[in-house]
């Protein structure tokens, strides 16, 4: 059953993604996909601006007005579909400063959301994956080193996932996208490896789920986020694992699942979870949905990888 639980859309993501909503449904559809989860990001405050919301004189309203008006469509869109495709409906949430805890609290009381990714893009409130000239600023910062910035992210990691306990962990070594070696070994630093497993034994003590995340293998990196060998170690931990594409666009939909599925295989992960939508009942908190497996084997016979794209 492949299926992605992080996308965004063009429509309510318009500084860094393509397409419509109801595209990113139909491509999925199209590519014989049984779940796909819509994960717009929450609003940031103004001082959280990324440089083309700037130039593009985004508001901080506009941006509560977006993540609104996706949700309304988004629940349009799963009646719409809901004979074809199981639509999952949640956000990305970040975690940049204090009140950004208040600004998910808000988002989760004003709708009900099926779930949500957490994920960290930020470290000393400066985006770590915007461009390479950002990324060397706050390492600069840090001290100057991979191995310092690396450390800041995973408590920056811990942080966020003492505090809101996501249901599924986004792209959990981002932080090695702009780095001198994106596809080195954590290994070669002791303290790092220390804060990764840290980090990962917190999850397993929650139940929380680590998404295979494609985009790393379309951005130029040899393994999905995390890297295999974090796998590893997860998967030692009794841990979860699910698919994400991390599309931006109808292009991105399943993109390199194939290539995920040659991590899955050398890692030794022998199924995959996904999430259940069960009724529209309200769910306490940030939101929890059911978790169901299938078997590595059972992923790779599915029909999909008939119609998966080409590498992009």
């Amino acid at each position: 059953m492949p299926f992605s639980h992080h996308s965004h859309s063009g429509q309510f993501c318009p500084s860094h993604a393509r397409n419509t909503l109801e595209e990113m449904i139909q491509t999925a559809i199209a590519r014989k996909m049984q779940v796909f989860a819509l994960t717009e990001h929450i609003p940031r405050e103004e001082q959280d601006f990324y440089p083309g919301e700037r130039e593009a004189h985004t508001t901080v309203e506009r941006l509560h007005e977006l993540i609104d008006g996706f949700y309304e469509h988004a629940v349009q869109m799963r009646q719409k579909y809901a004979d074809q495709i199981q639509i999952l409906i949640g956000f990305e949430g970040e975690w940049i400063r204090p009140s950004t805890l208040t600004l998910i609290k808000e988002l989760q009381a004003r709708h009900n959301f099926d779930y949500f990714v957490g994920s960290v893009h930020h470290v000393y409130t400066i985006p770590i994956d915007y461009d390479k000239a950002t990324y060397d600023e706050v390492k600069k910062l840090v001290g100057g080193s991979d191995e310092e910035l690396f450390g800041e992210y995973f408590d920056a990691q811990y942080a966020m996932l003492q505090k809101l306990k996501p249901q599924v962990v986004g792209h959990f070594d981002l932080i090695r996208l702009f780095s001198a070696d994106p596809n080195g070994s954590f290994k070669q630093w002791e303290d790092v490896w220390e804060k990764i497993i840290r980090n990962l034994k917190f999850i397993a003590s929650y139940g929380g789920i680590v998404e295979l995340n494609s985009s790393a293998l379309r951005k130029g990196m040899s393994e999905p986020y995390p890297q295999v060998e974090i796998c590893q170690e997860f998967l030692a931990m009794n841990g979860q694992f699910t698919l994400s594409d991390d599309s931006h666009g109808v292009e991105q939909v399943g993109l390199n699942y194939d290539r995920v599925l040659d991590a899955i295989r050398k890692a030794g992960i022998q199924q995959i979870c996904f999430l259940e939508r069960q009724g529209e009942e309200p769910r306490d908190g940030f939101g929890a949905l059911p978790t169901a497996a299938i078997s590595l084997s059972q992923l790779e016979s599915h029909p999909f990888f008939s119609t998966a794209p080409a590498e992009a």
